[in-house]
């Protein structure tokens, strides 16, 4: 056997002054800690309700041709996605998942030193990418619980920054602006930047959260997503909405076979079953009322949503919200929480089942009141 070498690999100096880190800790990974397996895994905003069965037939029939790559120019799904939302398939971009569509849109705009705003304490995956190609940040700290998208724009204009990122609604808070003040913002944005305005859980959105935008206005590349209400987490499918010199952009950079052939059929099946997404919707509502009224019996405060998770108030601080955390991982329930002050006194339950729920309503007081006792 041929022994290791002490030869150090040669990583770029950006790459070895980084930490090897994952943005979140998979249930899985917690199971192996622990080894057993979660009762109820409401905490990573997946969505328990499942695909539409369309889209799972979809995916079985293509599965026997597995053996092909899939259409690496995406038109079908473009052609799709486009006439969804009354655009031109050249404003669409489609990527493996939100994620990706992040990295790129990231590796496009950033290079050591670059400004990149963003909100301190929001999604951990996009300062993640930010990092891994030098990015600057210039973090906006939330207010009353939500993005202070005013705050957003003028440190863009103040920073001259290329990127802007706004979740709108929001997570890990579930909060969200209006349609008009997200348009104002747009407005705003200086020539030359360009707002990510994140809707991955756009679906879910009451009347008057998504804004009206122009698909060929070069300040805004909107995000969606497969994997929240269309159940569709495993399979990586997610999709922008920008202006064709933006969008043709990616295809520089992008994973051209990326979004493979089962993955295309089961987004076109599942983007095609609006019935199916409606009752989703409404799953989530009754699901979120639930859980409101169980955080009310034990005492806590939810906090309005506009997601498929609810956000919610553990009436102190983030030592309390952790032990909390931690008493409900002890009984066997899969959740999370928002890891920046002051979010961080909260708790982040996605939406469940009827069974889930009376897992939940079980194993809350006994969280609560170890965590009280701590």
């Amino acid at each position: 056997m041929s022994q290791p070498t002490s030869i150090a690999p040669r990583f770029t100096p950006l790459m070895a002054s980084l930490p090897s880190t994952v943005p979140f800790v998979g249930a899985e990974t917690i199971e192996r800690r622990r080894g057993r397996l979660f009762r109820a895994r409401i905490g990573a905003n997946e969505s328990v309700f499942g695909p539409s069965p369309k889209a799972i037939e979809a995916m079985g029939r293509a599965a026997s041709d597995a053996w092909l790559y899939g259409d690496p120019e995406l038109h079908d799904m473009k052609a799709a996605l486009a006439a969804h939302h009354g655009v031109r398939p050249e404003n669409i971009v489609v990527g493996e998942g939100i994620d990706d569509l992040l990295g790129m849109t990231v590796r496009l705009f950033v290079e050591q030193g670059t400004p990149v705003v963003t909100s301190l304490g929001g999604y951990p995956t996009f300062d993640y990418h930010v990092a891994g190609f030098g990015g600057r940040f210039v973090r906006v700290p939330y207010v009353d619980d939500r993005e202070n998208l005013s705050g957003l724009i003028e440190a863009t204009i103040r920073e001259n920054a290329p990127l802007v990122y706004v979740a709108n609604p929001d997570n890990p808070m579930a909060s969200w602006w209006g349609a008009a003040d997200v348009e104002a913002a747009i407005a705003r944005v200086p020539e030359g930047s360009l707002m990510i305005l994140d809707e991955a859980y756009g679906e879910f959105a009451p009347a008057g959260v998504l804004p009206t935008v122009d698909p060929n206005d070069p300040r805004c590349l909107r995000f969606r997503t497969f994997s929240k209400a269309h159940g569709l987490a495993g399979i990586r499918v997610a999709y922008g909405i920008g202006a064709p010199e933006i969008t043709s952009a990616f295809d520089k950079i992008r994973n051209h076979f990326g979004v493979g052939i089962v993955a295309q059929a089961g987004a076109l099946a599942a983007l095609a079953d609006q019935d199916w997404l409606a009752g989703v919707v409404e799953k989530v509502n009754r699901s979120q009322a639930r859980m409101a009224a169980i955080a009310a019996d034990n005492g806590l405060v939810a906090l309005p949503s506009a997601t498929n998770f609810l956000t919610i108030d553990c009436g102190r601080d983030v030592v309390f919200a952790k032990a909390v955390l931690d008493g409900l991982i002890e009984r066997d329930l899969f959740v999370r929480k928002p890891w920046q002050a002051p979010m961080d006194r909260c708790i982040r339950v996605s939406a469940g089942t009827d069974a889930d729920l009376d897992l939940f309503a079980e194993a809350l007081p006994g969280a609560l009141s170890d965590a009280r006792r701590a």
